[in-house]
């Protein structure tokens, strides 16, 4: 039977001497021999185990798991499995870094000199959307709509107490249970215009006026192209379905809303009645709410005073903006 010095035994696996003595002080691979005069003996069996370290070692274990997958051999498997997720995590980190660093290559001018406030704010956004509890978005959102994300993420986990969310998760499983079961329903009939309500008003109670733009955009740009389905319990026809409800429930509050204009209630309540629509819909998305104005005037269904109204009201806004 093979025996090694601990030099020979260096030479042989090509791990350092230093390496040797430090998995020797911390019982990891003590030598099955050991002389008088301190010199150390590694058997054939140590050098099996030494190979084996090596192995884990490889593929990124830490010293202590080893330790721990050497001595019990049972959950050897469940460790592979957790520590190949952890590899890809880490290549795909390692991708994203290497796609960041292509991008800053590209944005250099041609002094060559490197713009550090960009690199800083890449990593800012890098570090946050790393701790994104939906990574998918990283795929939909630009830099800073990826910030503002993060910054919802947090605020919703800070300021949600155990009992809240756990409301938020009961309403959302009731909402995706109804329109699973109402599928088969006109999604524009009064059921579907009742649970986009309902849809609107939770999604609304998550966001808030503050985060409404990325709640549209993750929607039009996420979940209406299939992304993140099964996190949130949707399928592909569920959310067609209750794309078409909400549409019909917002057109349902904007013409009882506008044919009221000339009715006898006054300007100031229908103004009031107007601009909370707009708040429910797009949040601070001025762009989108004036998209509103276009998309009213343009149709059939609304009477010729209730757009007259609306030319005027777009014209004082296009005045005085702060009545968004």
């Amino acid at each position: 039977m093979a025996e090694w010095y601990v030099k020979n035994l260096s030479k042989l696996t090509g791990v350092s001497v230093q390496t040797l003595h430090h998995y020797d002080r911390i019982d990891l691979l003590k030598p099955s021999i050991r002389l008088s005069n301190g010199y150390r003996i590694y058997s054939e069996k140590d050098l099996s185990r030494l190979q084996q370290i090596i192995a884990l070692k490889f593929f990124g274990f830490e010293l202590s798991q080893i330790k721990e997958l050497l001595t019990n051999n049972a959950g050897a498997v469940e460790n592979f499995s957790v520590q190949a997720r952890l590899l890809e995590q880490k290549a795909n980190t390692l991708l994203d870094a290497s796609n960041a660093l292509k991008q800053i290559i590209s944005d250099v001018a041609d002094d060559k000199s490197i713009p550090w406030e960009t690199v800083i704010k890449l990593i800012e956004v890098y570090r946050m959307t790393q701790k994104l509890e939906h990574s998918w978005v990283k795929e939909i959102f630009t830099p800073d709509e990826l910030k503002q994300y993060a910054a919802f993420e947090t605020e919703l986990k800070t300021n949600s107490t155990p009992e809240q969310k756990a409301a938020f998760e009961k309403g959302w499983d009731n909402l995706v249970s109804e329109i699973g079961s109402n599928l088969d329903n006109n999604p524009k009939s009064e059921i579907g215009i009742a649970i986009g309500k309902k849809f609107m008003l939770w999604v609304n109670g998550v966001y808030g006026k503050k985060y409404a733009h990325l709640r549209t955009k993750k929607f039009e740009k996420g979940f209406a192209e299939g992304k993140g389905l099964e996190e949130v319990g949707l399928t592909p026809e569920m959310v067609s379905w209750i794309d078409k409800a909400v549409d019909a429930y917002w057109r349902d509050r904007i013409y009882g809303i506008l044919n009221k204009v000339g009715t006898g209630v006054s300007d100031e309540t229908i103004f009031k009645l107007w601009n909370e629509v707009l708040d429910d819909m797009y949040g601070e998305d001025n762009v989108r709410k004036k998209e509103i104005y276009d998309v009213a005037l343009a149709d059939e269904k609304v009477s010729k005073k209730a757009k007259e109204w609306l030319k005027t009201l777009r014209d004082l806004i296009v005045i005085n903006r702060h009545l968004l």
